[in-house]
């Protein structure tokens, strides 16, 4: 009987999946800025510079913090500016939008964390089929940091992959 090879393992491909670089839900939070609103239409001022210094911040420490307002209201952007002041130093992360817009921002901001001389003349496989905000912007923004220091790299998966770019021989 034959020993079975495993030639993927044996080529030195390293497997990519940016599924990897976002973070688990439960490390998200939304702050609504329905809940501060008179009658869930107006910000009053007065009231709003209360609620945000009485209102414990610390319970938002080290989260992706993402800030909306769930209903139908005119805003001033000074209120985004405002609670986002109060979340500086405290969150891992602030994004104004919705938890899709968080989910994105998180990633990019763990791919722009990368140490790129982890790739180094690496043969990187980047996985197709993932469940990520954005895959295209997201594939870019992983390519334009590990591509200066791969010697390759192609999409999809060990069996079935797309060549993106083969360093030129010198």
């Amino acid at each position: 009987m034959s020993e079975i090879i495993n030639k993927v393992q044996e080529s030195g491909l390293i497997a990519v999946d940016l599924a990897d670089y976002l973070p688990s839900l439960n490390h998200f939070v939304g702050f609504d800025l329905e809940p501060v609103l008179w009658n869930g239409l107006v910000l009053k001022e007065k009231d709003f510079r209360e609620f945000v210094k009485l209102h414990d911040w610390l319970q938002y420490e080290n989260k992706y913090v993402y800030v909306f307002c769930s209903v139908d209201a005119i805003l001033p952007s000074w209120a985004f500016m405002l609670v986002t002041s109060k979340l500086i130093g405290i969150a891992k992360l602030v994004t104004i939008g919705s938890l899709e817009n968080a989910k994105q921002e998180a990633m990019s901001f763990q791919i722009n964390q990368l140490n790129s001389d982890d790739f180094t003349d690496g043969k990187l496989i980047v996985k197709g089929c993932s469940d990520i905000p954005n895959p295209e912007a997201m594939m870019s923004l992983f390519l334009s940091k590990v591509q200066p220091v791969c010697s390759s790299i192609m999409f999809g998966e060990p069996c079935s992959t797309v060549p993106i770019y083969k360093r030129p021989k010198k």
